[in-house]
């Protein structure tokens, strides 16, 4: 039996590790933590849990997938509901609006909140839908650094339906045109984000991202997020996968051009292939230390990072969901604020998510547990206490105002999440949450392929490679990796 080596248990390992164990390989995991899930993780402060890591869940069929190609029923081990409610909108003009799942009733709220036809957005949600359409067995399911993945029908689809992908225009240019109404534009601008990029650069093709969300919903996990990394190491630890925390690899083991194991405490662990979960900076940095590390990994831009405090509220706020966002008035500063200048705004969006809305064991009774977030530039040795302090009383005037109350009269428990804290827990070069920025429009192809083009049996999975950071794109890339290794299943 081929035996595989996974270097990390981020949801992009774990992935790879679920497929290449249906596949038939003997895997095995070695993770320099205590747990497994990185980025997905969490912790609890008194009677508060936090979810620490990604807080929105979609395509929740990609999870789903792995426990079917394992002949197990994922309702077993998980459970997830659909929200109702995608997002609450606040704007500093006292405009309001709720992103209802239902379509119709969605349509109808931005009719009566901007009065923007049902018309305008429909055809701004179907030309978003094609751009996913087209782009997705291409761009997503496929490594974009092999020739065999553009001899196709979906890639000569693709190249006939060039002009509708809006590559050529920004982002903003695409939502200016197709939008208009500026409430709307920056709702659709913040979508960047979601790949920690600036709006004002990267692609227009980035529309396709709210598709995720608009078509195929969002949802949330009975016990939270950390519970898709949970499951998924029940799975393999019950399938034979061998997981070993602690275990913080020294090496990757080459010889004739050609990975070959692992070297860990200075013993030799064999194997016949080797696939990094680890940031692809530090795989290259740590691990690779005798190659010279891509000039895309070293000299690329690297994606923006976040200020996260979490927050125990003694009191309940019935004006806000799972989701919520609270905008910026000047979104174009903001990002230039993050990526030309390395500083956060004035007046920064703030994110706040919830999970006791829909988990009520997650916080005391009539209380909740806020996971309020800012976009942040990649650490480059600012100084964040002296960041934090600022922000914080930004950030609680602005939720004053939004709010009509007076926050931090109810905070009990608070931690706080730098860039700086980021990388040391995620092990994400800089706290760049997404590795290389997409402010290119040809970032896809940029971004570092899910194998070594010099050295054989040698891949990476995850969101520091193609296709990109997020719960669904670490996903595929283990589907991109495992798609590379032929099937032992049946041999």
């Amino acid at each position: 039996m081929n035996k595989v080596i996974i270097i990390g248990s981020g949801i992009g390992g774990l992935a790879t590790a679920a497929r290449l164990n249906a596949k038939g390989y003997d895997v095995s995991i070695y993770e320099s933590s205590n747990e497994t899930g990185g980025k997905i993780h969490s912790f609890n402060m008194d009677n508060y849990r936090f979810d620490a890591g990604p807080s929105l869940f979609t395509l929740p069929h990609l999870v789903d997938e792995l426990f079917y190609l394992l002949k197990e029923d994922p309702r077993k081990f998980f459970n997830y509901k659909k929200k109702e409610v995608h997002c609450k909108y606040f704007w500093n003009d006292g405009v309001k609006l709720t992103a209802y799942s239902n379509m119709d009733k969605f349509l109808d709220e931005v009719n009566e909140k901007l009065d923007v036809s049902h018309e305008v957005m429909k055809n701004y949600l179907d030309r978003s839908q094609k751009k996913y359409e087209l782009s997705e067995p291409i761009f997503l399911k496929k490594s974009l650094h092999k020739f065999s993945s553009y001899f196709s029908k979906h890639t000569l689809k693709a190249l006939f339906s060039f002009l509708k992908f809006d590559i050529n225009k920004t982002l903003n240019d695409t939502n200016e045109k197709y939008l208009k109404e500026p409430h709307l534009v920056q709702l659709y601008n913040r979508y960047a984000t979601y790949n920690g990029s600036n709006p004002y650069e990267t692609s227009g093709i980035m529309s396709l991202i709210q598709h995720l969300e608009s078509h195929f919903g969002t949802w949330i996990p009975d016990n939270g997020m950390v519970q898709i990394s949970k499951s998924i190491t029940r799975l393999l630890e019950e399938k034979g996968v061998k997981i070993y925390l602690n275990s913080n690899v020294e090496e990757i083991l080459i010889g004739n051009r050609k990975a070959q194991g692992v070297i860990l405490n200075g013993k030799k662990i064999m194997s016949d292939y080797v696939v990094s979960n680890m940031d692809v900076f530090f795989t290259y940095e740590k691990l690779l230390k005798s190659y010279k590390m891509p000039k895309r990994v070293n000299k690329s831009e690297r994606s923006s990072s976040a200020l996260i405090f979490y927050w125990g509220i003694k009191k309940s706020f019935d004006q806000l969901d799972l989701h919520n966002i609270l905008f910026s008035d000047d979104y174009r500063d903001e990002f230039e604020s993050i990526f030309q200048k390395g500083k956060i705004s004035n007046d920064p969006t703030v994110y706040i998510n919830i999970t006791s809305k829909d988990i009520p064991g997650d916080a005391p009774k009539g209380c909740e547990n806020w996971f309020v977030m800012v976009n942040a530039p990649y650490d480059s040795e600012q100084s964040w206490n002296d960041i934090t302090a600022r922000l914080k009383k930004i950030i609680i005037k602005k939720i004053n105002r939004s709010l009509h109350t007076n926050i931090e009269e109810y905070i009990q428990v608070e931690k706080v999440y730098t860039p700086q804290t980021i990388e040391t827990k995620t092990q994400s070069f800089k706290g760049a949450l997404y590795g290389t920025s997409s402010n290119s429009k040809l970032s896809a192809f940029l971004r570092h392929p899910n194998f070594s083009t010099n050295l054989k049996n040698l891949f990476f999975c995850g969101g520091s490679v193609h296709p990109g950071g997020g719960i669904p794109l670490c996903m595929l890339s283990a589907k991109i990796v495992s798609d590379q290794l032929k099937d032992l299943s049946n041999a």
